[in-house]
């Protein structure tokens, strides 16, 4: 407990992009977090990385990582969302594999059961909504892969927020009529993959389903600008939109 209290105060005056950028300082923040498992309706478990604030009750931010899995990066965000004081949750879609190349974390993604995946992010929103230390409200975040997912699991849960960074937004009508909360998409005008047509899509597919308009952001930048351990990392796109992610979960969950 001692160890943990003396890592949090070491790095709380550490920006997000260098610890993120750094492999010992993201596995220093990552280090504060506690592992937390709950058993889907196949008896099989799963296990999540959890943060929590000073302040509680709080509301909450689920946390879904990029193809690489769930990683020391992913764990170091939620990190700085408890010191946002919000009770983070990073999921682990993968079952604990961690890529450390593109084609393992191709391989990895691509094992993923669309079906399962659903079903963990549901128990996790109900987990957390259902906490001791929470309140009701909570978001959901996803980078990359983790992105697409971020608005599945709104999809499918009652949630009070979304934030999509690049990640795959062709959604159906009916789909996206199930949203309770608004969205936040953050995305990147040189992205060859989530491009302009797909977003614009999305937009028209979610004033049809009758939602709010998503609140978009672009960025003369390119895919995974938000990683600072990657080759396309923007630090000025990325603080920028961090900051209105802030701005955004604030709003929505308070």
């Amino acid at each position: 407990m001692y160890a943990r209290r003396d890592v949090l105060k070491a790095l709380s005056a550490v920006p997000l992009s260098t610890i993120l950028a750094s492999p010992e300082l993201a596995k220093a923040a990552a280090s504060t977090l506690s592992t937390v498992e709950l058993t889907l309706s196949d008896g099989a478990p799963v296990r999540g990385s959890l943060a929590l604030p000073e302040n509680k009750p709080s509301s909450s931010v689920l946390l879904i990582h990029e193809w690489w899995g769930l990683n020391d990066q992913i764990r170091s965000v939620a990190a700085e969302f408890a010191k946002a004081g919000y009770a983070a949750l990073a999921v682990d879609l993968y079952g604990g594999q961690v890529a450390t190349t593109p084609e393992k974390a191709r391989e990895y993604m691509g094992q993923v059961n669309g079906a399962r995946a659903r079903e963990t992010l549901a128990s996790w929103i109900k987990w957390l909504k259902e906490h001791q230390e929470t309140n009701q409200k909570i978001g959901t975040i996803g980078w990359c892969f983790g992105g697409g997912w971020s608005l599945n699991a709104s999809i499918g849960s009652e949630v009070d927020a979304t934030v999509i960074y690049y990640g795959n937004v062709t959604r159906p009508v009916p789909e996206l009529a199930k949203l309770s909360g608004p969205v936040q998409g953050h995305f990147a005008t040189k992205d060859k993959w989530i491009n302009q047509k797909m977003v614009s899509g999305f937009e028209k597919n979610m004033k049809e389903a009758g939602r709010p308009d998503p609140e978009v952001y672009w960025y003369e930048a390119d895919h995974a600008f938000a990683n600072p351990s990657g080759g396309r990392y923007d630090q000025e796109d990325a603080q920028l939109a961090w900051t209105r992610t802030q701005a955004f979960l604030k709003k929505n969950l308070g």
